[in-house]
């Protein structure tokens, strides 16, 4: 099996290379939005090719055309030295290819820049109290009065609400319709009157996720995307590239770098503990799936290249293997640490700046956010297997 990707490629590679290592030492220790020393890094690497690569320049992007293999090199070397690879966030991941396919031309030169530019940071209204899972059957409320909707209702789990300047909302605006229709997507200031935000501390204790409460909240009603009513297929694209980069396997395989060289650091009577057989066979299982992930993306490029693949099951494991293998991996690290595994916040013992620890809380929350692993595993199943569906139980 040939996995080269040819002369040409090689020599791309060598180019980003090149740039890593000369940009090691400039790089941002710590990704983070806002930070003015990020925001500088993200303009160097769009400046480059290397972050917002095939977004128009008219959208402040890089302007390349697409380039599969191209991307999966960029990722490859950025792996390779833990380089820092520039914003993220649900407005670079989630918005920015929904606006690029379903916004109006208004809304992508208002958006788009900023977005990846880290000026505007963004979070995302879906889940509700009564609507988690079941997102279809959220209640927040938009009635259209005048040039405006109004909404009132409760989301909830809304990552990254109390910085957000702006939100990304699916609010019911046909009432009276079946629970997969009538749902509209609209996007909205933050700090507009009448919305609330109440932190949820999670169990990384920082408040990552929040309630937000809409009480007459005025939005313009240009700012909707698609169709009044055909929300809910905007929602399930934008699910699509949520599921896709929530712990993509680069990161992964950089992550896997960090440890094994931990484990050659941590010892036990002046042995490295890569060198105990019970942490060595845990590090080769989480290597090998690793590498298994890492080739279950090849499969899904190789396909999207030559046009000649079903690839529905392959992409319905992603967001299932790759999160469950990160909090595998970080668990792993706590257990090399030992007792100082344990350790957080000031402790002068402190490895990495706590990032383990919070990275092993981290995922574990992502098994269940962006849709439960366990509804991922019924997905797969159903529609990916062909199995038949679990029985409804009868109403007495």
């Amino acid at each position: 099996m040939d996995l080269s990707f040819g002369l040409e490629y090689e020599n791309f590679r060598g180019q980003v290379r090149h740039f890593v290592e000369e940009n090691r030492e400039k790089q941002p220790k710590f990704r983070g939005p806002a930070k003015e020393e990020n925001i500088t890094w993200q303009r160097i690497l769009i400046d480059n090719g290397y972050a917002a690569r095939t977004i128009p320049k008219k959208y402040g992007g890089y302007g390349a055309k697409p380039d599969i293999i191209k991307s999966r090199i960029i990722s490859e070397e950025f792996s390779r030295l833990q380089m820092n690879t520039g914003l993220t966030g649900q407005g670079i991941k989630m918005l920015v290819p929904i606006l690029l396919q379903m916004g109006t031309e208004e809304q992508r030169l208002k958006f788009i820049r900023p977005t990846i530019q880290g000026e505007l940071n963004w979070c995302q209204g879906y889940s509700e109290p009564g609507a988690g899972s079941d997102l279809a059957s959220l209640n927040t409320r938009a009635e259209l009065d005048g040039e405006d909707w109004v909404i009132n209702g409760q989301k909830i789990w809304t990552s990254s609400a109390h910085i957000a300047d702006w939100i990304f909302c699916l609010v019911r605006t046909e009432a009276e319709a079946p629970k997969h229709q009538g749902i509209s997507f609209l996007l909205f200031k933050m700090d507009s009157p009448g919305i609330e935000i109440r932190p949820l501390i999670d169990m990384t204790m920082k408040p990552n996720f929040n309630e937000v409460f809409f009480t007459n909240v005025r939005v313009p009603k240009q700012q909707i995307v698609g169709q009044r009513g055909e929300g809910w297929s905007v929602a399930n694209a934008l699910l699509g590239f949520e599921r896709g980069s929530l712990a993509p396997s680069a990161a992964a395989l950089s992550r896997l770098n960090e440890l094994i060289k931990l484990m050659h650091e941590e010892t036990v009577n002046g042995d490295p503990l890569i060198s105990k057989p019970q942490f060595r066979e845990r590090l080769m299982k989480i290597q090998g799936r690793t590498m298994a992930m890492s080739y279950n993306d090849m499969r899904l490029i190789s396909a999207q290249i030559n046009n000649n693949q079903d690839t529905k099951l392959a992409s319905m494991i992603v967001k299932l293997q790759s999160t469950e293998l990160r909090h595998e991996l970080e668990g792993l690290a706590i257990d090399v640490m030992g007792e100082i595994g344990l350790s957080f916040d000031d402790n002068p013992y402190l490895r990495g700046e706590g990032g383990w620890q919070y990275q092993y809380m981290y995922f574990l929350g992502l098994i269940i956010g962006g849709g439960t692993n366990q509804i991922q595993r019924n997905i797969i199943s159903e529609r990916g297997l062909g199995m038949p569906k679990e029985p409804k139980s009868k109403e007495k």
